[in-house]
């Protein structure tokens, strides 16, 4: 499981970029078919690959969307295969960025293909959502379609994983980080578990990583330790910028984590090599999302829009109480594609359904046994002159001699020239 947060060091100041862009030249692009690293190897598993399978199939995102009663599940040999097959196939996935072979590299796709063969399997059927999403956000940033599998290794494609350093969602931010890239996290909402913000939100941490590193494995490096170490590494390894070459200098995880990507990229584009198949699920074919703008919550919409309850959680997972407040600014809400054109049109009947009774949200409040100290209108404050009585003031301001009394909690009729009172008009 994920330590270090992934984010912990990196600033968008103007002075870092130049630091990193100094110490680091032009992408070492190789065409090695292996990379020997000089390391021990006991492999450290990602957040993603630590998450228990009981945990995942507990959460709601996929006890709702997936059947596990698939013979896939009750598959657990991995068929054998040699390191002149793995390598021969990592070398035809379409890919951009270099994916060497080695023996740790093989430990992790072991790992994979035997005692995470269900956990692949729920994969497999969670990416059919969540792959066009992260596709997407990729192309929009000119990042390499491999990428996508990032979230495999950092939270099994959990959108409610949070690993013990507290970083949390697909992509793994930490809050810090999370917010310095736009996401918002308070008691309601917490962007950081949104699948398309999160996902924008980590292709613009690996566009500007790449703009400083230039070299894919160092930036995938990066953002498990943060650039901080990965310079450290770079001047212990005396300025080298080979990933393998200051492999021996990074902290355990982060030693197994470029080989913890590539074997990903493997496992995701050879499972069916392997008797491993999708388990069975209902992810919604088409999806949109839609503007709301006031205060609004599930029940509302499962009540008069025709969608589950569940179903709306597992496509609405940063939020945390079934409340969207959309009241404190426009926030978005995904939908199964059916199901935004009956909430377009019933959209002020669903805010009103159930209000009271779902919101209690009273803006003022009178004990029991103490009289109201508020009142409609205007709040104004009137500083008692000489000669003046509550009597008179009421009639200033068309209100009674009681109504003064209960706002300014008097018992008596009784004033003093100089105080204040308040007086709603």
């Amino acid at each position: 499981m994920k330590q270090i947060p992934i984010f912990s060091h990196i600033r968008r100041a103007l002075p870092l970029l130049g630091l990193a862009l100094g110490l680091l030249s032009a992408p070492h692009l190789s065409a090695q078919t292996t990379a020997t690293p000089d390391a021990d190897q006991d492999i450290a598993l990602t957040t993603g690959m630590a998450y228990p399978l009981d945990s995942l199939v507990a959460d709601w995102h996929a006890s709702h969307f997936l059947h596990f009663a698939d013979t896939c599940l009750s598959q657990t040999a991995a068929t054998p295969v040699t390191d002149s097959l793995l390598i021969d196939r990592l070398s035809r996935i379409p890919a951009t960025i270099e994916m060497p072979y080695n023996t740790v590299v093989r430990e992790y796709i072991d790992t994979y293909l035997g005692r995470l063969r269900s956990q692949v399997a729920i994969m497999l059927a969670a990416g059919n959502f969540y792959m066009p999403i992260f596709e997407e956000a990729l192309e929009a940033y000119g990042l390499p379609n491999e990428l996508k599998y990032l979230p495999v290794i950092e939270s099994s494609l959990n959108p409610s994983a949070v690993s013990r350093a507290g970083a949390s969602g697909l992509w793994q931010f930490i809050v810090s980080t999370g917010r310095m890239y736009g996401l918002e996290n308070n008691s309601l909402v917490d962007e950081r578990r949104d699948p398309y913000k999160s996902s924008w939100a980590a292709a613009r941490y690996l566009r500007e990583m790449y703009d400083i590193y230039q070299d894919w494995l160092l930036v995938i490096a990066a953002y498990n330790c943060g650039p901080g170490n990965i310079n450290k590494a770079i001047r212990r390894a005396g300025g080298s910028k080979d990933y393998w070459k200051i492999y021996n200098h990074l902290a355990r995880e982060t030693r197994g984590y470029v080989p913890a990507f590539i074997a990903a990229n493997y496992v995701m584009t050879y499972y069916c090599k392997h008797g491993i198949c999708p388990v069975e699920s209902n992810f919604p074919v088409a999806t949109d999302t839609v503007q709301v703008s006031r205060e609004l919550h599930f029940e509302q919409i499962a009540d008069l829009c025709q969608v589950d309850l569940e179903a709306i959680k597992s496509l609405n997972p940063q939020y945390k109480r079934n409340v969207i407040p959309g009241h404190t600014k426009p926030q978005t809400l995904c939908l199964p594609l059916e199901s935004i054109s009956l909430f377009l049109d019933q959209q002020d009947t669903i805010y009103n359904h159930r209000a009271t009774e779902l919101f209690r949200n009273r803006r003022t409040v009178t004990p029991a046994g103490v009289s109201a100290t508020t009142g409609s209108g205007q709040l104004v404050y009137h500083r008692i002159r000489s000669g003046e009585t509550l009597s008179s003031i009421a009639r200033r301001y068309g209100v009674t001699v009681k109504q003064i009394q209960s706002w300014n909690g008097m018992s008596s009729t009784r004033i003093s020239a100089g105080k204040r009172l308040r007086i709603y008009q």
